[in-house]
């Protein structure tokens, strides 16, 4: 098997260096801690959970719990309002 086709990592790896994971396989053990400080890694450089998700190959719900489970804290939803507060 070639580096290029471990199926581990998928082939493909987005700017951000994480690699996309087969999204109805179990991540258990040293892999899950590698992706958990990859995506931990991208969201503190501000990437949304969804772009992570979209790199990755996994679900919002599977990168947001390993976010939780890292005790990471979370931003605040949207961005700026259009027009101020009355």
């Amino acid at each position: 098997m070639t580096p290029e086709s471990n199926p581990s990592t998928g082939g493909a790896a987005d700017e951000a260096g994480a690699a996309k994971t087969d999204p109805n396989r179990q991540v258990r053990g040293d892999e899950r801690r590698e992706l958990t400080e990859r995506v931990t890694a991208a969201y503190g450089q501000g990437r949304s959970i969804r772009d992570i998700a979209s790199a990755i190959g996994r679900s919002y719900g599977f990168v947001h719990r390993l976010l939780a489970e890292a005790g990471v804290d979370f931003r605040t939803r949207g961005g700026a309002r259009k027009g101020g507060r009355k």
